[in-house]
């Protein structure tokens, strides 16, 4: 009932955190591929830590 008091939970921020890297990433795809890739590799780190959490 009051769900809505409760903060997002470590795997939600992740999440998050993971599809905005991935939206970043391709658009820099356009402009810059070296930041692109970048930004590609920390989304894999964090999806890494979302499989570890997941798998806890």
């Amino acid at each position: 009932m009051f769900n809505w008091f409760k903060g997002k939970t470590k795997l939600e921020k992740l999440e998050a955190k993971y599809e905005k890297l991935l939206e970043e990433s391709y658009k820099l795809s356009t402009t810059n591929r070296a930041h692109s890739d970048a930004k590609r590799a920390e989304a894999e780190e964090v999806m890494k830590e979302i499989e570890r959490l997941q798998g806890s």
